[in-house]
């Protein structure tokens, strides 16, 4: 039935109804295909593309493609002094790059003939040359041969790492694509003979052209650039300064190539002289110094900052070359004997202008400046007063110079000598042992420490009561930049070897305003304090005609001697001990530390020594029932190195001879007092009258630190 146009349902006919004479079972859907027929060609051309532009996507991502047309990656870097001189150079020889234009053409046709004779004709990689490399790869059952083009061999030995797989060889395909789209042949084979390697640790034809023949590349010879081409192909085993003959039997192949491609003549190759090595001498700028080890890490971290990790990279350091040379002259002159000596020399901002981490780089590396926790004796000192002048204290209040117990632990002065009541500054001056424990007990070690930690001290301080005396090991570059702390009148100073890059104004401006250096009132006071040291106690054998601020510090038993002071623009600390941290016998920092300093500081600054100062601070008579006075004074002789002390007591008038601060009467050459058991030469006068009585002079010199080391505490 159906619904005609008035709406009624109506009979349909039997043919409609499927059963008339006209009728016919309809046939049924189409069988279904396999599923590979339903897909057509289009659907596999589609796929292949989107898979290729996956594998390109992937490819552009991965390969340095925007690095590849950047100028070409030379591995070394170069440190510079302040003044621009070559102090350091790490990694490759790798020098200007050439220009093909400038070239002899048998100098490009050499190293086309030999790696890559259809370099003009083909599109960056080379068919032929990849099927062939594998049919003989194949037959030999591993990697033997490569295939690859100029262009190829640019993109791997510049772009890419040295691991041969698939994905690798895919970008170096890619790249050389890349190279081949936006450079031209001359500019491809330019970098290419710029980059390559040829042994002896130079890349590039111009560093190997003036290493092996001393000649730039300009003016190779045909043999020359031959055997330069026929290197390439293994450099390490055919440089000639190795394997002479090989490379030479390599050059007459690369000759052979050249006559069959018609890139020189049978009668050329006949008027051919071999060539003769000439190595250039060696340079002159070292691989490697104590500074250079130290500033290395932040000189790479700028170098690539700045170059992006390409070209030939130049950093300029702190380093001033005429002081390090000074610094290098005066440890020379010292006398170390077997001892060892460690320099840091920096302006009172903490740029370091010179560095001396030992005698010798070449034996021993290692840096004693900033690798090495020695004990700083009394130069930790300075802590202490500081922080005694931090607790109101005043350099002229009184301090006791006597004996002293803490538990079980007796603190000494040199020669068991003590000074009765003495000010705060006359017993930094004599460095006073006991005097700097009763002041570190009084004020509380937490003081100390802090302020060592505001100094820029970072090593681990064990705050007992011998940290007072230096027993803690820290580094010279620490001390010494606390030092110049004291100097510059702001804290804390950063020691560093590189310049900070230029920032804004309005960084420089934030950065002095929340991160800035700060300042303390006790400063000056601290700095008057070290220049009385100089003047007039331990350290006067540093004195110069200019104002010298520093302190001595000589370590339990003289295992190690220091002397850490400073002018109104550099700031220097010395060392000197053994490696294995045995006694230094009569060196203490009163001695060859602060002699050592005197010369150095002297010619960086244009000075002079000092000449003898007046009589060290004496001990004030003491009087006692109104019969008894004490007293000693102490004369320094010129020109002799010596002092002439005279003492009274009971027993007659005592004239005792000393070497002075200054050194020269030991039969060493004099490196300070001598020990306490031996002394210097006595002569006895007849006794004064009965009523007169003097204590002993202390002996003079530098006072050891009679503390105990940490773990005797």
């Amino acid at each position: 039935m159906r619904i005609d146009t008035s709406g009624r349902w109506q009979e349909l006919p039997a043919d409609e109804m499927g059963y008339g004479p006209n009728f016919s079972v309809p046939e049924g859907p189409p069988p279904k295909r396999s599923w590979w027929r339903r897909w057509r060609l289009k659907h596999v051309v589609l796929g292949l593309t989107a898979l290729f532009m996956l594998m390109v996507a992937w490819l552009a991502v991965t390969a340095p493609l925007s690095k590849s047309l950047q100028p070409i990656a030379a591995p070394s870097l170069t440190l510079l002094s302040v003044e621009g001189e070559p102090i350091a150079r790490r990694g490759a020889d790798i020098r200007a790059p050439v220009r093909i234009a400038d070239l002899p053409k048998h100098v490009p046709n050499a190293f086309v003939a030999i790696e890559d004779r259809r370099f003009r004709d083909h599109l960056g990689i080379s068919l032929r040359g990849i099927a062939r490399a594998a049919w003989r790869n194949a037959g030999a059952g591993g990697v033997r041969e490569g295939g690859s083009t100029i262009t190829q061999q640019l993109a791997k030995i510049s772009f890419l790492s040295s691991e041969r797989t698939a994905a690798r060889k895919a970008q170096e395909v890619l790249i050389a694509f890349w190279l081949e789209a936006w450079l031209t042949k001359d500019e491809i084979l330019e970098r290419y003979l710029s980059n390559v390697y040829f042994g002896d640790n130079t890349y590039g034809l111009r560093a190997a052209s003036e290493h092996y023949f001393s000649v730039p590349p300009e003016k190779l010879t045909i043999a020359q650039a031959a055997m330069l081409a026929g290197m390439v192909k293994a450099p390490s085993r055919l440089a000639p300064t190795r394997n002479y003959d090989q490379a030479r039997q390599r050059g007459r192949v690369v000759i052979a190539a050249m006559i069959e491609q018609n890139l020189l003549t049978p009668a050329q190759r006949r008027s051919l002289k071999p060539a003769r090595l000439k190595v250039e001498p060696q340079r002159e700028v070292p691989t490697g110094t104590y500074f250079a080890d130290w500033v290395l890490p932040a000189a790479r971290a700028r170098g690539a900052a700045e170059e992006e990790g390409y070209g030939a990279q130049e950093v300029q350091t702190t380093l001033e070359a005429r002081l390090q040379k000074a610094a290098l002259q005066t440890v020379r002159r010292a006398g170390l004997g077997k001892a060892q000596v460690a320099l840091v020399a920096m302006r009172p901002d903490g740029r370091v202008v010179a560095m001396v981490g030992g005698k010798d780089y070449r034996k021993s590396p290692f840096n004693r400046a900033t690798q090495a926790r020695r004990q700083p004796g009394s130069t930790f000192k300075l802590f202490v007063y500081l922080a005694a002048l931090r607790a109101d204290m005043d350099p002229d209040d009184p301090i006791e110079d006597t004996p002293l117990r803490i538990g079980d632990w007796q603190p000494k002065n040199y020669g068991n000598a003590y000074r009765g009541t003495m000010t705060v500054k006359d017993a930094l001056a004599v460095s006073s042992n006991v005097a700097a424990v009763r002041l570190a007990q009084r004020v509380g070690m937490d003081k100390v420490v802090r302020a060592a930690r505001d100094l820029g001290v970072t090593s681990p301080l064990n705050p007992n009561p011998s940290l007072a005396l230096g027993t803690s090991g820290v580094t010279l570059l620490e001390m010494t930049s606390a030092y110049a702390a004291i100097a510059a009148g702001a804290y804390p100073v950063r020691p560093r070897g590189l310049d900070d890059p230029d920032k804004p104004w309005w960084q420089r401006m934030w950065d002095s305003s929340v991160a800035g250096a700060s300042r303390d009132s006790h400063f000056d006071e601290m700095k008057e304090m070290l220049g009385g040291v100089v003047q007039q106690g331990t350290g006067r054998a540093a004195a110069l005609e200019v104002p010298v601020y520093g302190k001595t510090g000589t370590s339990q038993a003289n295992r190690d001697a220091l002397f850490i002071g400073f002018t109104d623009d550099l700031v220097v600390g010395v060392w000197v001990g053994n490696d294995d941290n045995s006694p230094l016998g009569n060196v203490a920092g009163g001695g060859l530390p602060a002699r050592i300093f005197r010369d150095f500081t002297a010619q960086a600054t244009g000075s002079r020594p000092a000449r003898p100062a007046a009589p060290a601070i004496a001990t004030p008579p003491e009087v006692d029932d109104g019969n008894m006075i004490g007293g000693n004074f102490t004369i320094p002789v010129e020109g002799m190195g010596i002092d002439l002390g005279v003492g009274v007591d009971g027993n007659g008038l005592t004239v005792r001879v000393d070497p002075s601060a200054e050194g020269g009467f030991p039969a060493d050459g004099g490196d300070g007092p001598y020990p306490e058991d031996e002394g210097g030469p006595i002569i006895d006068l007849p006794p004064p009258p009965s009523n007169v009585r003097v204590r002993p002079a202390p002996p003079r010199g530098e006072p050891a630190d009679g503390g105990e080391d940490e773990e005797g505490f």
